[in-house]
């Protein structure tokens, strides 16, 4: 089965101490639930349609959400980023997956919600280079390619999936009650999602499949259906 002998536990191997990636993951979601309090109103009042706007967001994404992951990995793990992210292998599988999870998020939506209904109101510098190109860059390393893995590595994949996903929603709850936002229907959404990309990633054994799927994902309903 594909994936099923990378990512799940692997009893005989020596295993890395838990207490380093548990020190991360409490820092980084402590971290970003500061940031809509603290940081985003900041970065905000540059005006949320702008370029700036699109670059600050972005590159204060990258720092909190990949860089410790990739130091993470180099220094404390002392692995090649590239390759335990699975970044390098199985790219072209996980490019096709992604296009057919793609191709049929598309057609779901619009048996849906009808013809795509963009308006110039949704398309930003924001909209397309953060919430659509490199949101699932951002949100899958972290998630799906680091954490998710980590747990597997001791656990069995379900329960390590379950825990990844409560994870990934809580991440995005200051955020959503900072804006007054929280609706239980977006929070069952986001928890779904995020065991359907864990599955994506475990079958396809290519990080590029969840990446491009969370990015087609949000363009599609952020720009396009405007959900």
């Amino acid at each position: 089965m594909i994936g099923t002998e990378a990512i799940g536990p692997h009893p005989d191997r020596h295993q890395p101490a838990m207490a380093p990636f548990l020190t991360y993951v409490l820092l980084f979601h402590l971290a970003w639930a500061c940031w809509p309090y603290f940081g985003y109103p900041r970065v905000v009042a540059v005006g949320d349609r702008t370029l700036e706007y699109a670059l600050l967001n972005i590159g204060i994404r990258l720092v909190v959400w990949v860089l410790p992951v990739w130091l993470y990995l180099r220094f404390v793990d002392g692995v090649e980023p590239f390759d335990y992210l699975k970044l390098r292998q199985h790219v072209a599988r996980g490019l096709v997956i992604a296009i057919v999870l793609t191709t049929l998020n598309l057609l779901g939506s619009m048996l849906r919600f009808g013809l795509p209904h963009p308006t110039m109101q949704r398309v930003t510098w924001n909209s397309i280079l953060g919430t659509s190109f490199l949101v699932g860059f951002i949100e899958e390393i972290p998630y799906r390619g680091f954490m998710l893995r980590k747990l597997a590595e001791r656990m069995r994949f379900w329960a390590a999936n379950l825990i990844t996903s409560v994870l990934f929603l809580a991440v995005h709850v200051p955020g959503w009650l900072a804006l007054k936002q929280l609706r239980l229907d977006t929070a069952a959404s986001v928890f779904v999602f995020g065991v359907v990309m864990a599955i994506v990633y475990k079958y396809a054994d290519s990080l590029w499949a969840p990446i491009v799927t969370h990015s087609t994902n949000d363009f599609l309903s952020f720009v396009l259906f405007r959900l």
